[in-house]
C-alpha cells in the first residue's frame, strides 16, 4: 500500500454523484489523482495503459457533466476505459483488471449499470449510442433510466467502415446524440492564421455561435506538443470542403478541435452542448495518448499494452521467452518467402506489430498494406490482389475476422481466389477474454467449398503450413495458430509445403484413437503418457487440415479402434463435426464405433490465464484422459471393436 498514490479527493468518489459538488478546480485536482490511480493499478495488473491515460480529463469531464448511467457512456473499444472503471464504484476491484474472477479489460455489461454496452472491437459505439438514442425517443426502457447517449470514439476506430454508417444513419435520424471524437494522432500547427480562419469557422454556425467564448483560448488551445505535424494539419485544412467539415456534410454540428487536456474547455464545451443540442453532435477533441507518464509518452505505442511494470522506471516485468512466439515464427518465414517471390504480398486491418507484419513492412515497404481498423476491405482488397496475379496473406487475428466474413464468402470462396488467410490469436487468448477469443473460424470456414483450412499443432507446422499457402494457387487457403510462445521444437529449414488434405501419424496405439487439430497435440501427448502407464496405448494423429480431411486415415482409425475422439481448440461445428459427417456418410456409426467430439463448450469463457480457460473448456491433459477412460470403461480396456 505505501507505494500507491496520495488520493485524497478521488477517495471520495465512490461514484460519478459524488463528483457533481466539486469544483471546477477540484476537478482538475481529480483528473491528476485519477491519472496516478490508472498507472498505479496498471503497474501490477498490466493491461491498456495509454488509452486511459490520454482520457483521463475527458472521463472525469464527462462525469462531471453527464448523469451515468441514466446517461450512457459508450467507449468504443473500450481500452480506455480503465480511468471511467475507477469512477464507477469499481476502484475496490480495479487491481483484478484482466486477471480470473477479476474486472474485465473492457466494458461489460454484466460488470456495472455504468457500463450501458459492452465493447471489445472497433467503431461499434456510434451505432449503439444511436440505437439508445432511439430507444430513448421510442420510450424505451433500461437499468438507470434513458437520457443522453455519447459516444467516445478514436480517430483509429474512426477509420472503421461501420462507424460511418452510423454517422451516416444519426445524421438522417437527426436524433440528439453526443459523438466525442478522441483524436491523438492529429497535432494542431502552423500556419495559425490558417487555423483561426478554420477554426472561425467552425464556431460561427447554429447552434454553438457562444462556444467561441465558452471555450476560452481556441485559437491557441493546445500546447507545444501538439504543434508538431504540421504536414497533417495542413492536409486536413487543405480537404475540408468549403461550407463545412466531412462530419457537417453527415449531418452533424461540429464543435472544435478543443485540448482534450484542458479541463476548462472540456466543461464548458460539454456544459454548453449538453443544455443546447437538439440533434446529433461531434466534440473533436485533441489528446496525448499515454499523457502525463513519461515512459508511456516516450514508447513508440504509448504504453498501448504494458505487461506489469515499475512506476518509477517504467520497466516491464515480462517473462523470459522459452520459445519463439508463433506471430514471430510466422513472420520470419513470410519474409523469407517474400525474398524469393516478388509475387508475395501481405495486408493487415490496423495489426502491423500484433500479427508480425511489421517486420514484412520494414523489408517490404511497397507489398505490404495496413488498411487500418477495416477487416471486410481488407479481405476484398486482398481478393483483388489475388485476381490481379499476386499472392497476398490476410494476416488477421481470429476474432476480428468475424467482421469480414461476408467479404470471405462473397468476395473470395465463390470466386475461389488464391487469398492466404493467416489466422492469428487462435483458440483462448487468456486476460482478453471472450470478446477476443479465436473460436469460430474452423467452423465458419471449413463450411466453405473448396477452402483448405489448416491449424498448426506446433512452430515447426506452421512454417511448413505457411510455405504451404504460399505455394497453393487453387483457391483460398487458411491456417491458424494461437497466441504465445511455441513448444520450442526444431525450426525446419528449407521446409517443403505440405500434402494438402494429409494427416501425420504421431503414435500408432490400439484400442482408441486421439485425432487433434491444432496446438492441443501437446496436451494430447501428455494424455497418452499418462494413460499408457495404466497399460492404455492410444493412436494419436495430427489431422492438420480441418478440410480437406484426410478421409483415408479417418475412416482407417474408425476401422482399427474401438473409439475415436477428435481434438480441437475450436466451437461447436469444426473439425469434428466434419469428421462425425464423413463417418455418418461411410456409415461407420452402424458398426458401434464410440466417437466423441472434444471442442470448446457452448459457453463464452471469461479471462483467466490460458491454462484456466482450457481448465474450463476441458481441454488439458488430465480432461483427454477422464475423456479416454469414460469412453472406454474399464471393462473395455484392452478389448479392440472387431
Amino acid at each position: 500500500m505505501s507505494n500507491r498514490p496520495s488520493t485524497p479527493l478521488l477517495d471520495k468518489v465512490q461514484s460519478p454523484a459524488d463528483m457533481k459538488s466539486l469544483s471546477d478546480a477540484q476537478l482538475v485536482q481529480l483528473a491528476g489523482e485519477l491519472r496516478a490511480e490508472t498507472i498505479s493499478a496498471v503497474s501490477e495488473t498490466g493491461g491498456h495503459l495509454g488509452a486511459g491515460l490520454g482520457v483521463v480529463e475527458l472521463t472525469v469531464a464527462l462525469h462531471a457533466v453527464f448523469d451515468a448511467p441514466k446517461d450512457k457512456i459508450i467507449w468504443d473499444v473500450s481500452h480506455q476505459s480503465y480511468p471511467h472503471k475507477i469512477l464507477t464504484g469499481r476502484r475496490d476491484r480495479i487491481r483484478t483488471l484482466r486477471q480470473e474472477g477479476g474486472l474485465s479489460g473492457f466494458t461489460k455489461r454484466s460488470e456495472s449499470p455504468y457500463d450501458p454496452f459492452g465493447t471489445a472491437h472497433s467503431s461499434t459505439s456510434i451505432s449503439a449510442a444511436l440505437g439508445f438514442a432511439a430507444a430513448r425517443d421510442l420510450g424505451g426502457h433500461c437499468e438507470g433510466g434513458l437520457g443522453d447517449a455519447i459516444a467516445v470514439i478514436g480517430d483509429g476506430a474512426l477509420s472503421g467502415g461501420m462507424a460511418f454508417e452510423a454517422m451516416n444513419n444519426a445524421g438522417h435520424l437527426k436524433k440528439r446524440l453526443f459523438v466525442i471524437l478522441n483524436d491523438n494522432e492529429m497535432s494542431i500547427a502552423e500556419p495559425v492564421g490558417a487555423m483561426s480562419s478554420y477554426l472561425s469557422r467552425l464556431y460561427a454556425g447554429e447552434p454553438f455561435q457562444e462556444l467561441k467564448a465558452a471555450a476560452k483560448g481556441a485559437v491557441s488551445l493546445l500546447p507545444e506538443p501538439f504543434r508538431e505535424g504540421a504536414k497533417r494539419a495542413k492536409d486536413m485544412l487543405k480537404h475540408m470542403t468549403v461550407g463545412g467539415t466531412l462530419f457537417e456534410e453527415l449531418g452533424f454540428s461540429y464543435v472544435g478541435p478543443i485540448d482534450g487536456h484542458d479541463m476548462d474547455q472540456l466543461l464548458a464545451v460539454l456544459r454548453t452542448v449538453k443544455a443546447r443540442a437538439h440533434g446529433p453532435v461531434l466534440i473533436h477533441a485533441i489528446t496525448k495518448k499515454g499523457k502525463g507518464y513519461a515512459p508511456a509518452e516516450r514508447a513508440q505505442d504509448k504504453g498501448h499494452a504494458t505487461a506489469r511494470f515499475d512506476v518509477v522506471t517504467g520497466k516491464q516485468a515480462k517473462a523470459p521467452s522459452n520459445a519463439p512466439s508463433y506471430t514471430s515464427v510466422f513472420a520470419d518465414t513470410l519474409v523469407g518467402l517474400a525474398a524469393k517471390d516478388p509475387k508475395i504480398c501481405a495486408v493487415t486491418a490496423a495489426m502491423p506489430d500484433g500479427t508480425g507484419l511489421n517486420r514484412f513492412m520494414e523489408r517490404y515497404a511497397s507489398r505490404c498494406f495496413d488498411v487500418g481498423i477495416a477487416e471486410q476491405h481488407a479481405v476484398t482488397f486482398s481478393a483483388g490482389l489475388a485476381a490481379g496475379g499476386m499472392r497476398p496473406f490476410c494476416a488477421i487475428y481470429s476474432t476480428f475476422l468475424q467482421r469480414g466474413y461476408d467479404q470471405v464468402v462473397h468476395d473470395v470462396a465463390i470466386q475461389r481466389l488464391p487469398v492466404r488467410f493467416a489466422i492469428d490469436r487462435a483458440g483462448l487468448v487468456g486476460a482478453d477474454g471472450a470478446t477476443h477469443a479465436g473460436s469460430f473460424d474452423v467452423a465458419f470456414l471449413a463450411n466453405l467449398p473448396d477452402f483448405v483450412v489448416m491449424a498448426a499443432a506446433d512452430e515447426a507446422e506452421l512454417v511448413r503450413m505457411v510455405v504451404t499457402a504460399a505455394e497453393y494457387d487453387a483457391g483460398p487457403i487458411a491456417f491458424r495458430f494461437p497466441r504465445g510462445e511455441g513448444v520450442g521444437v526444431e525450426i525446419p529449414v528449407g521446409a517443403k509445403p505440405l500434402e494438402i488434405g494429409k494427416a501425420r501419424m504421431i503414435r500408432q496405439g490400439k484400442g482408441v484413437a486421439l485425432l487433434s487439430l491444432g496446438t492441443r497435440l501437446q496436451e494430447v501427448t501428455l494424455a497418452a503418457e499418462a494413460l499408457a502407464a495404466r497399460g492404455i496405448s492410444p493412436t494419436v494423429v495430427d489431422a492438420r487440415f480441418a478440410k480437406p480431411l484426410d478421409e483415408e486415415m479417418i475412416l482407417g482409425l474408425a476401422r482399427d479402434h474401438e473409439a475415436l475422439i477428435t481434438i480441437e481448440e475450436g466451437a461447436i461445428g469444426g473439425f469434428g463435426s466434419h469428421v462425425a459427417q464423413l463417418l455418418a456418410e461411410h456409415g461407420i456409426f452402424d458398426s458401434g464405433l464410440k466417437y466423441r467430439s472434444m471442442v470448446l463448450p457452448d459457453i463464452f469463457i471469461d479471462q483467466a490465464s490460458p491454462k484456466a480457460m482450457y481448465d474450463v473448456a476441458g481441454l488439458n491433459a488430465k480432461d483427454i484422459e477422464a475423456k479416454v477412460l469414460s469412453v472406454l470403461g474399464v471393462a473395455s480396456i484392452g478389448t479392440q471393436r472387431a
